[in-house]
Formats: structure tokens, sequence, C-alpha cells
């Protein structure tokens, strides 16, 4: 009799399941976005979420969860019911952070299910007006001659910004000094004022300040010339095989309903292919990326080993 409940009730589920996606979506959806206001995860994250409004016909209200580089809003997510209603907007710290914290509440690639790499983003080279350094050898030079006096700003402790310089670091053989922020937006004002003289950080929130002046390009992380910024170097031509390259996209929660994933995949797909919305995550120094919910799976099971290894050669930790 026992057995015979226990069939019905997985029947039931397989019947219901596909209803359940059949109607989606019914009301809001909430877009858990692991940074502040500001910074590149917001900006990318809202114009997905406006995207994805206007083509599934629900609000989606995007729920900014700052903190430990992304992590208190992974595990907010990973605890949501697998429905399609609660998603996740993230990016490296995605496969970064279980290597830095010792206790993970997630598994990044059993726990969710990658929905859409949305954008990929070259993160940029910035400095302020402290810095006299003008390009890439400039920097090194000038940490070379004062080792240990120059100060480096990044997003957050174990962020793709704090890894990006400390690979950085180890390939130029400079000493800078690190000074964590809870963000990209908190570290582009002490900028201004000159307490930081050089980041590595999405060139999503840098781009407007670098085009108005304030802050000065001083090259981009991708193995080539961006096609938004093609007056800045590479990074590799000066520092022989430098490369990090960001990406921005959405995941559901492990268990989500195969057709939820498939409609939010092909919906945003489509938007992607809008040539306005190209032209402007362009102009925010970010390629529209999209494709199959499989091939996203592959560049984040290929990151979380990639990023395993620079954490582990850089000694880097998150208590």
């Amino acid at each position: 009799m026992n057995i015979r409940h226990a069939i019905a009730a997985i029947a039931a589920a397989c019947v219901v399941l596909p209803a359940v996606a059949a109607g989606y979506p019914e009301r809001p959806v909430r877009l858990v976005v692991g940074f502040p206001p500001g910074g590149a995860a917001d900006i990318l994250g809202r114009t997905a979420a406006q995207q994805l409004s206007e083509r599934i016909g629900q609000q989606v209200v995007v729920d900014n969860r700052g903190g430990a580089g992304g992590l208190i809003a992974t595990e907010i997510a990973v605890k949501a019911n697998p429905d399609g209603y609660t998603l996740l907007f993230s990016s490296i710290p995605h496969v970064i952070n279980p290597h830095l914290y010792k206790k993970v509440a997630y598994d990044a690639i059993r726990d969710f299910t990658p929905v859409l790499q949305f954008v990929s983003v070259p993160l940029m080279m910035a400095s302020g007006p402290s810095l006299p350094a003008k390009s890439v050898q400039e920097l090194i030079d000038y940490a070379k001659a004062n080792p240990g006096k120059l100060n480096y700003g990044s997003a957050g402790s174990g962020s793709s910004s704090h890894l990006a310089v400390e690979l950085f670091k180890s390939m130029a053989g400079i000493r800078m000094e690190h000074i964590p922020y809870k963000g990209t937006g908190p570290l582009i004002i002490d900028m201004f004022g000159g307490q930081i003289g050089v980041t590595i950080a999405s060139a999503v929130p840098l781009a407007p300040h670098v085009r108005s002046g304030k802050l000065r390009g001083l090259a981009v992380t991708g193995p080539k010339r961006s096609a938004a910024f093609p007056e800045l170097p590479a990074i590799a031509e000066t520092v022989k095989g430098y490369e990090v390259v960001n990406w921005f996209g959405i995941f559901a929660p492990a268990g989500t309903p195969g057709e939820v994933v498939r409609r939010i995949n092909t919906e945003l797909n489509n938007a992607l292919k809008d040539p306005q919305l190209v032209k402007t995550l362009n102009a925010r120094g970010a390629d529209a990326v999209g494709g199959s919910a499989d091939g996203f799976a592959r560049v984040v099971k290929a990151d979380f080993a990639k990023w395993a290894k620079v954490v582990r050669d850089s000694g880097a930790k998150v208590e």
C-alpha cells in the first residue's frame, strides 16, 4: 500500500510540473543580484530584468543582496523553491567563492541550473588622479620603484576584481597593497578622491568615468582589445599570457522545470537579437552572448576549474 502511494505521488508530481511550467509566469519573478546598486552586476541585472519583463508579461523584480562577494545572494537563491519565480543573476564569483570560503552552503555545479549567459565583460584596468602612470608598463615601473607604496582597490576580498589584480601582480612581479570595498561603486568614489591609485574591475561601471576623463583607462583584460574600447590595449600586450574575462548570466535553483528554463532562455535570446540592446550593452563595455543553457553550463564548469587554480596559487582566502 505504501509503495502504491509513493508511486502515485511521483506520478502526480510528473503531471503537476509541466502544468506549472505551461502557466509560467503567473506572478512577478524575483531576480536576486549579489551586489549593491551601481556595480556591473546591478546594471546588467536590471537590463536583463527589464528585457525579460517585457517578454513574459510579468514584472521581474531585482532584489539586491550584496555582501560576501555574492555569496549571500547565492545562498538565498539556492534555498528558494525551484519553480522559476526566484532566479539568480551572477558572475565569476559564483565559481570563485566555493574555493575561497571554508564553508559554502551550495554546490556551484550541482545545486543550480545555468539558464543563459547574458553577456561577456572583459575587466578594465583604470587609474585615478593620484597615479602618475599612463600605461601598463609605466604602472609596473612605478610599482617596482615604490614597492608596497601603491594601493589598489577591488570590489571585495575574493572578488574577480581582487583576483584579477593578484594574477597581474604575480605575472608582472610587483607589489601593491590591497584595499577591498563593498562593490565597485564605493571604490570609484575613492578613486576620484585619490585614496586609491589603480583597480582592475568590470568595465561597465568604470566606462562612463573613463570616457568623461575622471579616470584613466589603462588596458582591458581580455586576450585582445575590446570593440567597446579599441583605444585601450590588452594587458597581454605588455604581460604575455594575461587574460581575465567575466561573464554574467542567469541561474535557477536545481530542479526548476525544464520548460521554465527553456522559456527564460528563449525570451532572453530573442532580446539579445535586438540591435539596440546590443548597442546599449556595447556602450557599457559588455558583449551580448546568449546561446543554449547547456553551452552556459560548459562555461561554468570550465571556469570552476580555472579559478580553483587561481585562488590556490594566489593564496587568497576569506573566512
